[in-house]
């Protein structure tokens, strides 16, 4: 009966779980570089996204369906801020798009509690799509010093030594 909300539903968790994968190969990166603020942005997201995966594996598991665990893509190695900047909001621009075009599906299909997953996780990804954004517009204005000062707090906090406490 919810066939096909469940064959959108382990789509987006493919999307969801290359998302999840991608991000901390970024959030590696951008630590790696001393670049916390982005790191951090990346790391958070892909939790989000690990979120969005349980979200979709419970509504699936409710229809009696069989969740599948294989991301939709692998990572794609990539170093430099500003690409890995556009790689991320391209991606959620693109489930954005998706997830709003699959709620749409799921209404036509009288599945409405699934159609209000896909709607939730628009907005999400909307979100996300917006960090990003800023962030890309802030390299845009800044250029390399916007990287630089995340580096340098970054190297205070390293010189500063082990926290107390």
């Amino acid at each position: 009966m919810h066939k096909k909300s469940i064959e959108l539903l382990n789509k987006a968790i493919a999307d969801e779980l290359w998302a999840v994968h991608q991000y901390m190969y970024f959030h590696f990166h951008c630590d790696d570089q001393g670049y916390n603020l982005l790191a951090t942005l990346f790391k958070r997201t892909a939790i989000e996204e690990m979120m969005h995966v349980e979200k979709c594996a419970e509504r699936i598991l409710f229809l009696k369906g069989e969740v599948e665990m294989k991301a939709a893509q692998e990572v794609k190695k990539i170093h430099k801020v500003k690409e890995m900047l556009e790689m991320a909001a391209k991606m959620e621009e693109e489930s954005a798009k998706d997830y709003n075009i699959w709620a749409n599906e799921c209404s036509a299909n009288a599945d409405s509690m699934t159609k209000q997953v896909f709607e939730s996780l628009v907005s999400d990804e909307e979100r996300h799509f917006d960090q990003y954004d800023s962030e890309l517009e802030n390299l845009a204005k800044f250029g390399d010093n916007y990287l630089a000062l995340q580096s340098i707090e970054t190297s205070k906090v390293r010189q500063s030594g082990p926290s107390a406490g």
